[in-house]
């Protein structure tokens, strides 16, 4: 999928549009709602550029790409945006999809803003032309261990699907919890049934198990299984890179789905900006919006006031990371180097683990925030 979308609003502006490449997954084996999510918040957010004149006069255009989670459509579409001279990149929710991405813009000398993956290591080496929105893995996965040992669980099972992303989270995990007592203990899928996973989890006395692993599958047989195991009726489920967050997640499990704690990245209650912005995007989704949403529109929120003050010249946007103080809807967003980091970062999104809760199928509970 290829897609130009001018937003409504551009025929009060003039002149030649300013062309942004847009990542998403759109399609599976993508995660396709958090794609319609971040879609969602770019797209409302170049409308409201747009419908306010554009910059100096000319109309922000969103060339989007469906990535379907395959870093080497990200790849291919990076290396076309390159030869046609668009401004600047933006997008993507996949941590591997977006790496992909961030090397190749780095090395084609195309700026990138990163709106949704959270993966360390983005690129190989520093980089000026990439910067992100969303907190790298490390510490939203700190915030989340810190959870767990408050909830009073040492004894912590992974079930762990194979990839980069998952192992990294597991290794965050794994080395925050070890000095404060905290055991991670592997579960291999790729041997397990749902049913074995359950013996496993009463074999190594785990009090949580979480769930490092895609949505529907396995994720979803793996919760009932748990769930209708009366020997598990104290474990804790948990799911940090955000499964629960969205309406599948609640179709799938039904009340099965509740109580299993997840990060999302929004501030405890959002300021005037965020509740205007939170109910524009549920008319436009019609469904609550995610954090993803918030992200989308805050990348462009972002990108449009550096195009303001810098121009479309590629190597004056990615001189301009640090130079950033733009009122988000979750925040002010600035951008620094972090050690460890190799791109520019926002030191951070808020940070909070969350829930749906039990008692009220569509409504979420804060556990923990950080």
């Amino acid at each position: 999928m290829n897609t130009s979308s001018p937003s409504a609003g551009a025929e009060r502006t003039g002149g030649s549009s300013i062309r942004i490449g847009a990542l998403v997954p759109l399609t599976r084996p993508g995660w396709v709602e958090a794609g319609h999510h971040l879609l969602a918040g770019l797209e409302l957010a170049v409308r409201e550029v747009n419908e306010a004149g554009g910059i100096a006069g000319r109309p922000l255009e969103l060339v989007v790409r469906d990535t379907a989670a395959d870093p080497r459509k990200a790849t291919a579409a990076v290396d076309e945006w390159a030869r046609l001279g668009m401004a600047a990149v933006v997008g993507e929710y996949h941590s591997v999809v977006a790496r992909a991405a961030a090397v190749r813009a780095d090395a084609l000398g195309l700026p990138f803003l990163c709106s949704s993956a959270v993966l360390d290591a983005l690129t190989d080496r520093p980089t000026e032309w990439v910067a992100r929105l969303a907190p790298a893995q490390s510490h939203g996965w700190r915030i989340y261990a810190d959870f767990l040992l408050g909830a009073g669980h040492s004894r912590i099972a992974v079930a762990a699907d194979p990839s980069v992303y998952w192992a990294s989270g597991a290794r965050v995990l794994r080395d925050h919890l070890a000095p404060r007592g905290g055991t991670v203990l592997d579960l291999d899928l790729r041997a397990l049934s749902p049913a074995d996973v359950c013996d496993r989890l009463v074999d190594l006395r785990a009090t949580a198990l979480l769930l490092l692993v895609g949505h529907p599958e396995p994720a979803v047989p793996i919760v009932r299984s748990v769930r209708r195991d009366p020997r598990l009726a104290e474990i804790m489920i948990g799911a940090p890179a955000g499964q629960p967050e969205f309406a599948g997640w609640a179709e799938s499990l039904g009340v099965d789905g509740a109580a299993i704690p997840f990060l999302r990245y929004l501030p405890e209650r959002l300021g005037p900006l965020g509740a205007r912005v939170g109910a524009a995007l549920r008319e436009r989704l019609a469904e609550a919006p995610s954090f993803v949403a918030f992200e989308g529109y805050d990348t462009i929120a972002v990108l449009a006031e550096v195009l303001r003050s810098h121009g479309t010249d590629r190597a004056r946007i990615a001189e301009s990371w640090p130079c950033v103080a733009v009122e988000g809807t979750r925040g002010t967003i600035r951008f620094s180097r972090t050690q460890g980091i190799s791109v520019w970062q926002w030191q951070w999104a808020p940070v909070q683990v969350a829930d749906r809760d039990p008692v009220q199928s569509d409504g979420f509970r804060i556990r923990h925030t950080g």
